[in-house]
């Protein structure tokens, strides 16, 4: 774990994400979500939602491909397991609010 702070590292793993379908693709998905939907890359950690939202109108059914790209990305960089809940419904916000309380708690225990 590197101490770096969880906003950077889940937009990291974003634009890995979307670069994994073409830097056009990326470049055009960044252009939409800024353009049509007011989210700026910047902003993607601080409005999960509005960023999930964005995907979802830009990709349709095939967002929840490109949210679980991410996700499993995002537990990747942060060292953490993805677990899937299969008696829960899939919910992208709730993963990435989760990878972030688990992210903070290592790092707290780490700086003790």
């Amino acid at each position: 774990m590197t101490g770096e702070p969880f906003e950077e590292i889940l937009l990291r793993a974003v634009d890995e994400s979307l670069t994994s379908l073409g830097q056009s693709v990326r470049h055009a998905v960044f252009y939409h979500l800024e353009n049509k939907f007011k989210v700026p890359r910047d902003d993607i950690p601080k409005r999960v939602k509005d960023f999930a939202d964005g995907i979802e109108k830009i990709f349709g059914a095939g967002a929840q491909f490109l949210e679980i790209l991410i996700m499993k990305k995002l537990y990747e960089k942060i060292g953490q397991p993805l677990e899937w809940n299969k008696t829960k419904e899939f919910s992208f916000v709730d993963y990435i609010e989760t990878a972030k309380r688990c992210y903070m708690q290592k790092r707290k225990a780490n700086n003790s």
